[in-house]
């Protein structure tokens, strides 16, 4: 009950800023007459009637079923290659050049290589959001799977703890934290790839409303999908911040059980 009180305080306090944001934007904006920046008042009018209405089954929602295949997809590539990339100095020395290359290459500009080699459809959107979203995953569990502590590796093997069980019950919680770390930001960069992929290509989702709205001038819509975008971006960080408290209670525990003492 305590640890759901702190919780709803600092979400309180977190979401404190953005309304007062919002509020002085719907006050100051009330009188404007630019056409590109219509008053805030507009923009929360066509947000009600487009994106609470019809147009969030036929946008929304398809922008989320390719976030969330390839984001998943991204990590579990990312956790399944990085671990053994991570154990085996051999097999990271043989490797790091390529991912260094592949690194360095926009996940943008494959996306006319892969419209030519695989259409329009969901597989190519998903695609790129997997090419950017893997490399913060891949790296951080390298590097956490690298930064295990020593002296209980050397506990492990002194106890004849290996295999799956070393893997299990040593290595990935020893590498969950930056693993996690990962996870948001590539969460954060599949939804980037998600609009930009849907810019390009698509007849549906949040990026094609967005460009379609642009290019119609039809300013006040246009600002509510960019609108509709930030409360997505926003209320899926809300969703993996309560997977991260799940996935690293025990980490949060001894963190919380450090301060006191």
């Amino acid at each position: 009950m305590a640890s759901l009180t702190s919780l709803l305080r600092k979400t309180f306090v977190e979401l404190a800023l953005p309304v007062v944001l919002l509020v002085l934007l719907y006050v100051l904006s009330a009188s404007s007459t630019n056409f590109y920046f219509p008053p805030f008042a507009a923009v929360l009018d066509k947000f009600q009637s487009l994106w609470l209405g019809p147009r969030f089954a036929a946008d929304v929602v398809p922008s989320f079923e390719r976030l969330m295949a390839g984001y998943l997809l991204a990590c579990v590539l990312g956790v399944a290659l990085g671990v053994p990339i991570g154990i085996h100095r051999g097999v990271r020395r043989a490797v790091e050049p390529v991912l260094e290359f592949f690194r360095a290459v926009p996940p943008v500009a494959m996306i006319p290589l892969l419209i030519v080699s695989m259409g329009f459809g969901n597989s190519m959107k998903i695609t790129i959001i997997v090419a950017g979203a893997i490399w913060p995953i891949l790296l951080n569990t390298v590097e956490g799977v690298k930064a295990v502590d020593p002296v209980l590796d050397e506990t492990c093997r002194t106890y004849q703890i290996k295999g799956f069980a070393r893997l299990r019950h040593f290595i990935i919680p020893s590498a969950m934290p930056q693993i996690v770390v990962g996870m948001r930001l590539g969460l954060s960069i599949g939804i980037v790839l998600m609009v930009i992929s849907e810019m390009f290509a698509a007849m549906d989702g949040l990026g094609s409303a967005i460009i379609y709205f642009q290019r119609s001038y039809e300013i006040p819509q246009m600002w509510s999908g960019v609108l509709m975008l930030g409360l997505f971006g926003f209320a899926l960080s809300m969703v993996f911040r309560f997977f991260e408290r799940w996935a690293l209670a025990w980490y949060h525990g001894l963190r919380d059980l450090e301060r006191r003492h």
